[in-house]
C-alpha cells in the first residue's frame, strides 16, 4: 500500500490522548472490539450498540472520553504532514486511512454521513460505553460515536495472532470500525437482538457487514479524492489484499477459539463470524465495490 507522496494529511480526524495516561477506572471493561476483540473479552457492548447512536447512556458510571484524557494533536500534526510521512510511519498512515475512509463515506452517503474521530490512546481509556484497555482491541462506541484504538494492537495482530500485517491490514482494521459508525448512523444496529450469538446471528451479520464495508472502501480507495481532488491512496496491491484476507482469517471466531482459546470451536458462541465468513464478506465488498452487496441481513447464506 502506498500513499500519494505529495498528499496533505489532515489530523483533525484524530484525538491523540496518548500522552495523557487516560484511566480505565478499574470498574470493568466495556469494550467494543468491532470485530477484532481479543479472546476472552466481551465483544461489542450490545446494550450500548443496540441502543442506537446518540442517546446511549454511559455504562458503569463512566462519563466519556475526555474526562480524564487530554487531547494534544500538536506532535501528530507536526509529524504527519504528507503522504510521504504516511509511507514511513504507522500513525501517519492511520491518519491518512481515516481521511480516505471518511471521504469515501461522505461521497457514498452524502448528507446521511456524519464524520467522526478516532481516539488514539495508550494503555486504557474512558468512553461513553465504559472503560477499556489496550487488550480490548480497536472498537467503536455508539454512545459517543468515536472509534478507539491503541496502535500497539497492530503489533499484537502480528505477534499474537500470527497475521502478516502491513499498512493495508491496519487500514482494514480502521475501515471495519468506521463501518460500525455507518451502521450506527443508518440505524442498522436496531436490527440485532441484544445478546444474540451464533454463526448466522444478527450480531455476526453486523460484523460481517462491517467487513464488507471495509472491502468496498478498499475497492474505491485509489479513486476517492481528498480536498485537493486527487486520491490520497496511490496503490493497493494484490499482496495487500492477500494480507487482509490472512488477517480476516485469523480474527474469525473459530480460529480464535481453537488457537487462542480453549481449543474447542463452539459455533453457538460466535459473535463476529468464522474465518471463512470474514474472508468472504471482505471479498464481497472488495470485488464488487457495491454497498448494496453488503446487506448481510438479506441473506441466509453467510458462508
Amino acid at each position: 500500500m502506498r500513499y500519494r507522496e505529495s498528499g496533505s494529511l489532515d489530523t483533525s480526524g484524530v484525538r491523540d490522548t496518548r500522552g495523557s495516561g487516560g484511566r480505565g477506572g478499574g470498574r470493568g471493561l466495556a469494550v467494543g472490539g468491532g470485530g477484532l476483540g481479543l479472546v476472552g473479552l466481551v465483544v461489542v457492548v450490545l446494550l450500548q450498540v443496540l441502543g442506537g447512536g446518540e442517546g446511549g447512556s454511559p455504562i458503569s458510571g463512566f462519563s466519556g472520553m475526555g474526562q480524564d484524557a487530554t487531547v494534544d494533536n500538536s506532535a501528530l500534526a507536526e509529524n504527519c504532514r504528507t503522504g510521504a510521512d504516511a509511507n514511513e510511519s504507522v500513525e501517519c498512515a492511520v491518519v491518512a486511512d481515516i481521511e480516505s475512509i471518511q471521504d469515501f463515506w461522505s461521497g457514498a452517503l452524502g448528507a446521511d454521513y456524519t464524520p467522526t474521530q478516532t481516539v488514539f490512546f495508550s494503555g486504557s481509556v474512558q468512553t461513553s460505553c465504559g472503560g477499556a484497555t489496550s487488550g480490548s482491541g480497536p472498537f467503536y462506541c455508539p454512545a459517543d460515536q468515536l472509534v478507539y484504538i491503541d496502535l500497539t494492537f497492530f503489533d499484537q495482530l502480528r505477534e499474537q495472532f500470527g497475521a502478516q500485517g502491513g499498512l493495508f491490514v491496519d487500514a482494514y482494521v480502521i475501515a471495519h470500525e468506521y463501518g460500525h459508525h455507518v451502521q450506527n448512523l443508518l440505524g442498522i444496529n436496531a436490527r440485532v437482538t441484544p445478546g444474540e450469538t451464533g454463526p448466522i446471528s444478527g450480531t455476526v451479520r453486523l460484523e460481517l457487514q462491517a467487513d464488507c464495508f471495509a472491502g468496498a472502501w478498499a475497492r474505491h480507495a485509489e479513486t476517492v479524492p481528498d480536498d485537493s481532488g486527487e486520491p490520497l491512496i496511490a496503490e493497493i496491491t494484490d499482496d495487500d489484499i492477500d494480507r487482509a484476507l490472512d488477517a480476516a482469517g485469523r480474527i474469525g471466531d473459530d480460529f480464535i477459539q481453537e488457537n487462542l482459546g480453549g481449543g474447542t470451536v463452539d459455533q453457538d458462541a460466535f459473535t463476529h463470524g468464522s474465518s471463512d465468513q470474514r474472508r468472504r464478506w471482505f471479498l464481497t465488498g472488495y470485488e464488487s465495490g457495491d454497498l448494496r452487496r453488503c446487506d448481510t441481513f438479506a441473506t441466509e447464506d453467510l458462508g
